[in-house]
This record gives structure tokens, sequence and C-alpha cells, in this order.
């Protein structure tokens, strides 16, 4: 199968289907599929640690950075809710505690839900020598790429910080209908959290899929597509990164894995084989 494009004299490659192609399961099957894709990325770090190590390095780097933000906005929270909430100043004391702490729990959920996404496009930007290294190594594992489209780093690069960019603006408009919606006590932190992880995971999978995709001479739109249709199995592998990146130095371990997990995805996504034969 073919996915039509516009023609045009710059017009990309066809998103051709591998005979390989996968048949999808079960959405639940799909899901667990993405999870897995993930697991099989940590994996490297046992058949191939030197690799996977220097993947550490701008992962480490970014995530002080990340750190000392969050740890900043942590410390001034309070203000913040306080800020945000001058018409609680004439409430009953514990009603103003209850809304000013939702807001502050918001504020944070926002926080990190956009700090994520952030977060992975700085540490591919600042890795992407690395990070090419590793999704390039998982792809010529289970047979490369035919007709492989090879772009040099500054392109690349270029490219990458297009796409983060787009994709950074599309989670902070996901993001404020989520902010506004923490300040409603009970859901803001039971219901809103799912959504969010679900609405992270999905833009880290396609934040996350960018190597495998510029190596098929494919862009943001592509991929956006093609993960669409296997969406499920791509929220498995997203809500997955995104659960690992909320554990202390979670985001730092976890991140040449992701990239390499979504290398698999990639392949599996596209209808390339994902194992040996």
């Amino acid at each position: 199968m073919t996915l039509p494009q516009q023609p045009g004299p710059h017009a990309r490659p066809p998103i051709t289907a591998h005979p390989a192609a996968v048949r999808a399961g079960s959405t639940a099957q799909e899901f667990l599929a993405g999870i897995r894709m993930l697991l099989r990325g940590l994996g490297l770090y046992v058949s191939n640690p030197r690799l996977m190590a220097f993947g550490l390095i701008p992962a480490f780097i970014s995530g002080l950075l990340y750190l000392a933000a969050f740890g900043t906005l942590f410390y001034f929270v309070s203000d913040i809710s306080e800020w945000l909430t001058p018409f609680a100043d004439t409430w009953d004391q514990g009603f103003q505690e209850i809304i000013r702490l939702a807001v502050a729990a918001a504020v944070l959920g926002l926080f990190v839900l956009v700090g994520m996404l952030t977060f992975t496009a700085i540490t591919l930007l600042i890795g992407d020598p690395f990070y090419e290294k590793i999704s390039e190594a998982v792809e010529n594992r289970y047979g490369g790429v035919p007709d492989e489209v090879d772009l040099p780093w500054h392109r690349t690069m270029r490219l990458s910080l297009t796409d983060s960019i787009r994709l950074i603006g599309l989670t902070v408009l996901c993001g404020i209908p989520l902010f506004l919606l923490g300040f409603i006590p009970l859901i803001g932190q039971t219901v809103v959290p799912v959504i969010a992880a679900l609405v992270g995971g999905w833009f880290l999978a396609i934040e996350l899929t960018g190597f495998p995709f510029y190596r098929r001479g494919l862009r943001l739109a592509d991929r956006r597509r093609v993960l669409r249709a296997h969406r499920p199995a791509a929220l498995g592998f997203g809500v997955g990164v995104f659960i690992c990146f909320l554990i202390p130095l979670g985001a730092i371990l976890v991140t040449p894995a992701a990239v390499a997990g979504a290398a698999l995805l990639s392949r599996r996504s596209l209808g390339f084989p994902i194992d040996h034969h």
C-alpha cells in the first residue's frame, strides 16, 4: 500500500508498506506491543552498553537544566498560585487552600507535560550524532533501510529543530485546557494526569521517531500520518516513555533506550521487520 503524496518538484518519496508489514491486533495487544518496543530499547544497555553510554551524555546535560528549572518553579509555585488566584483572597481559608493547591498542581503538571517534550527535543538536538548512531545501529541489526536518504547533519538538525518547535507548540495548545481543568479539585488530580500521560506520550512518540523517518526522506506530517494508523502501539511506547521520565533520573537513563525503541516502532509502523529470521 502506498500513501498518496502531493506532486511537485520537491515531493517526498511515497510511503510504501514493506512486504513484512505487520497485521494490527487488538487495541490492547497493540498498546502492549508499543511498550515492548521500549523494553527492547532498554535491552541495548546489555547488548551494546558502549553505544548507549554515549547517549547518556547529552541526556545528562539536558537533565541538569530541566531539574534546575523544575526546582525553581517548585520553589515559587506557591507565589505563582496566589498570583493566579487573587479572587480567592477573601475566601474562607479552607477553600482558599484547596483552590490554590489545585492551581499549584496544575502549574506543575503543565510544566511537566511541556517540559518533557522540550527536554526530549533539546536532548536530541544536543546529542544528534550520538542518537543518530543508536537509531542507525538498531535499523542495521534488522536489515537496514533500503534507498536510505543520506542528509548532512546540519540539514537533519534544522529539520529536527523546525519539527520540534511545531510539536512543542501543539503540546502547549493541548496543555492549556488540561491546565484549566487542573483547577477543578479531584478531577484535576485524577482524570487530568491520565489524559496528560496520553497526550504527552503521543507527542513523545512523534518526537522520538524523527531519526528513522528522516532516514527515509519523510517529514513530520508523514510521521503523524503513519503513527496515527498505529496509534495504540505509538501510545503504548510513548506513555511508557512518559512514565519512565517521571521517575527520578529516568529521563536521563531512558532517553537512549527510547531512541532505540523509537527505531523499532518506526520500522514496525512502516512495515519493516523487527525480528531476526
